[in-house]
């Protein structure tokens, strides 16, 4: 009798010592995913952060966290990035790490985002702003960027004590060889480093028997006018001589000497 119940007996044991094994390496398994999984179950960016407030020199942008799903909640931090006009090649801005930042000179003509990143204690992720409408100066009334760094303005805007200064001047061609019309172009900028438009260009060649006069011509929205001079049969087109060109520029409906108006004195030479 005892012959047959003790094998019986190692066998229930060794099934249950089998099962009890079993048991604690699934219960092992799943303890161990489960906290891989809270381990891993960093915040998650579910919508961008946002940035509010006007993309000009001297304005407050602020930016919003966005939207985030997360396990603790988070802590959030900010790096805000300039970039080019198409929004990429973004560089960090230094020290600009808070949820404001203040537009200076150094973004005109550039666009800008902002880095959020949301930290608890599963993990850390960023997600990155859309970005700014291009950066511009304030500047007077009827103030439009042109691109480049530069910012056109009417000329009825320039009042004292700014004044209007000739600060481009091109012969086309740059050196006469005869007595054919040819184009000089003159660039109308105010003292404030604005260029101008609808400003009213006037060229006179010296001496008045080598060209005939021209007409006022209107600066185009890059500050440029484009004036045709005709020489006379009296100029001479020898080499050692150099037609002198008396330039003006006014706002209309002022006095052609007072006012905001500039003049300059350029010259081209003659001679092949």
């Amino acid at each position: 009798m005892t012959r047959r119940i003790l094998p019986r007996l190692l066998g229930a044991a060794a099934t249950l010592t089998a099962l009890v094994v079993a048991v604690t390496a699934f219960a092992g398994s799943g303890f161990a995913e489960g906290s891989a999984a809270q381990a891993n179950y960093a915040p998650t960016s579910t919508a961008p952060p946002a940035i509010s407030g006007t993309a000009q020199v001297g304005q407050t942008l602020t930016a919003s966290t966005g939207s985030w799903s997360y396990q603790s909640t988070p802590t959030y931090t900010y790096q805000w990035e300039r970039c080019d006009t198409a929004g990429n090649n973004c560089a960090a801005v230094g020290g600009s790490t808070a949820t404001t930042y203040g537009v200076g000179n150094d973004d005109v003509n550039h666009t800008l985002r902002v880095v959020v990143t949301a930290h608890n204690a599963q993990g850390t992720t960023a997600a990155t702003s859309g970005q700014t409408a291009t950066v511009s100066s304030p500047g007077p009334a009827g103030a439009i960027n042109i691109g480049g760094g530069k910012t056109s303005i009417p000329a009825s805007s320039v009042a004292l004590p700014d004044r209007l200064i000739i600060t481009g001047v091109q012969f086309q061609p740059s050196r006469l060889t005869g007595r054919a019309p040819f184009l000089a172009r003159f660039r109308v900028t105010d003292t404030k480093g604005y260029v101008v438009r609808d400003a009213l260009v006037y060229a006179l060649g010296l001496p008045y028997s080598w060209v005939k006069n021209s007409q006022e011509i209107r600066t185009g929205q890059d500050g440029w006018a484009n004036v045709t001079i005709t020489p006379s049969a009296k100029l001479p087109t020898s080499r050692g001589h150099a037609l002198v060109v008396f330039v003006r520029a006014r706002v209309e409906g002022q006095d052609v000497l007072g006012g905001t108006s500039t003049r300059r004195l350029v010259q081209v030479t003659t001679g092949g």
